[in-house]
């Protein structure tokens, strides 16, 4: 089996994560979770796209979902903000049930989504964008200003259309649209897709500074080398079922890559079994 996943980013580097990179912070699993989901059916029509998915999100965390196309990860990350409805299972966001609660409502409450394919307003200049994020804000510390010094080449472009902006430069102004509502959780939905490695890298950097405002992250990401060295929790999704969950530091490139394809560590050349669940109504 191939070492490497599409694209040829292997799932782990071959020479390892060094040591206090796996994440900002270690997951400590103290104090009260802030998202909990609790075995989330949600079907497309008659597709059943997540079977049984649960996951526990702690503050402070960056907790990455990884997995192919088609893996179900944009769908609990679009559920869990609330633009599917589940079939069965339930969402709690700070202890209290929000599964029937209106998009709208849950980005009031804090749970604020970076959208694949970042869903700007391309003929709204980019502070025009921005303003957009602030129509269900809370009171928080990111405003405008703020996102210009994360983003300072923004300031002097607040009056360009988007629509005449790079996919990186797109990208930050996704990113500064859901700051300045001043989520709890931030969801980042395929953060790095179609972009050129070094603008990931440099929209990767600034994940520290949001973290420290006391923003908690839930990321989805094909890159899975990039969401191990900054994810303190992982998940890995395959045709709507979880084949892996861990600490990047408890995880081997084997199980990862086992996870990933569906198939044993065993076959891939690993010594740890890896069973995924039967996937029947995947």
């Amino acid at each position: 089996m191939s070492s490497s996943l599409p694209g040829g980013r292997p799932p782990v580097p071959p020479e390892g994560l060094p040591d206090g990179e796996p994440g900002y912070r270690e997951r400590t699993g103290n104090g009260a979770p802030l998202l909990e989901v609790r075995d989330l059916v949600v079907h497309h029509g008659q597709l059943r796209a997540l079977s049984g998915i649960s996951l526990t999100v702690y503050p402070g965390e960056v907790y990455a979902l990884i997995g192919a196309n088609g893996a179900g990860k944009s769908t609990l990350l679009r559920t869990i903000a609330g633009l599917h409805h589940p079939t069965a299972g339930s969402i709690a966001f700070d202890g209290k049930d929000v599964t029937g609660l209106r998009p709208e409502k849950r980005a009031g409450a804090g749970i604020v989504m970076v959208p694949e394919g970042r869903r700007l307003f391309p003929s709204l200049t980019l502070e025009e964008n921005l303003k957009v994020g602030m129509s269900y804000a809370r009171k928080g510390p990111w405003a405008i200003e703020r996102v210009y010094e994360l983003f300072p080449w923004m300031k002097d472009r607040r009056g360009q259309r988007t629509a005449q902006m790079s996919g990186g430069e797109q990208q930050s102004v996704a990113i500064g649209r859901a700051l300045v509502a001043n989520p709890r959780v931030l969801l980042l939905d395929e953060l790095s897709l179609g972009l050129a490695p070094v603008i990931v890298q440099r929209i990767y950097a600034m994940l520290p500074q949001i973290l420290e405002s006391g923003i908690t992250v839930l990321l989805v990401e094909q890159d899975v080398s990039q969401a191990l060295r900054v994810a303190t929790h992982l998940q890995c999704l395959l045709e709507g079922h979880v084949t892996l969950e861990g600490t990047p530091a408890e995880v081997t490139r084997e199980q990862v890559e086992a996870a990933y394809f569906g198939v044993s560590s065993a076959a891939s050349g690993g010594t740890t079994p890896l069973d995924p669940p039967n996937r029947s109504n995947g």
